[in-house]
């Protein structure tokens, strides 16, 4: 049986190119620049890459990016649109609960949820942070974002997910958070890149910063800090609040 995160991503690239929580790159990308104080001799690894935007927009700056993903269909369209730019990166289907990488990156990065936060169970969640940083160098750099537990806390998950909706994007709908596990449960509608309308029900993982913090301590990082994360505008000025929806964390070993 193929859990929803799969099943998501069968048929579903082209129309997730255009959905509103992916255009931010070129400013998530800055961030990511300054946070390496624009050294080109690092090597980066892009978990969850989907089709590949950060990897894409990173090599365009002259970085040596690894891009991974789950989904072969995603993978797929990341080597296309690579090789309609002119670009060759490195691009494989892999899970990011068991990489085969060990030490070999300066950077990871894993934005818009890449795979964290997205899985059934904690353990398997903490599998994926795992394998990150077993894929970093000694003083290796890990940059995410995750859903921010604080916001359920003090909004309606369904609210925001209604005051987001757009025209022809997916929608999300009959959320419920359940307080005891830090899971929204809810309803995802959407239309496939073959224009078939589909509904899948998900369950996704918030967490808090104290448990972040406590995870990444556990895995052997020294400096961790968390902020707001705001689409396509990523800065260590935003300090997190129960309104950000997402927290993007910057840890360093």
């Amino acid at each position: 049986m193929k859990q929803w995160y799969e099943a998501l991503f069968e048929n579903y690239a082209q129309k997730y190119d255009k959905e509103c929580f992916v255009q931010g790159t070129l400013g998530e990308c800055d961030f990511i620049e300054q946070e390496l104080k624009h050294n080109k001799n690092v090597r980066i690894l892009d978990v969850g890459c989907g089709t590949g935007r950060h990897s894409i927009e990173l090599t365009k700056r002259g970085y040596n990016v690894t891009g991974v993903d789950l989904s072969e269909n995603q993978i797929k369209r990341a080597r296309e649109k690579a090789q309609e730019t002119g670009l060759t990166i490195d691009f494989q289907t892999q899970d990011a609960r068991n990489l085969p990488f060990d030490g070999e990156f300066d950077l990871a990065i894993m934005l818009c949820e890449g795979g964290f936060s997205l899985m059934e169970t904690d353990e398997m969640n903490f599998e994926i942070l795992r394998n990150a940083t077993k894929a970093l160098k000694e003083k290796g750099k890990f940059i995410f974002t995750t859903l921010n537990g604080l916001f359920p806390l003090f909004h309606s998950v369904n609210d925001f997910y209604k005051s987001a909706q757009k025209e022809g994007q997916s929608q999300c709908k009959e959320c419920s958070f359940d307080l005891m596990t830090f899971r929204d449960h809810n309803t995802v509608v959407f239309e496939d890149d073959s224009g078939n309308k589909r509904e899948l029900t998900c369950n996704e993982r918030y967490y808090v910063p104290s448990e972040i913090a406590w995870l990444l301590k556990a895995l052997g990082f020294k400096k961790i800090d968390i902020f707001g994360a705001k689409l396509g505008a990523f800065s260590r000025k935003d300090k997190l609040t129960p309104e950000d929806f997402e927290m993007l964390v910057v840890a360093e070993k």
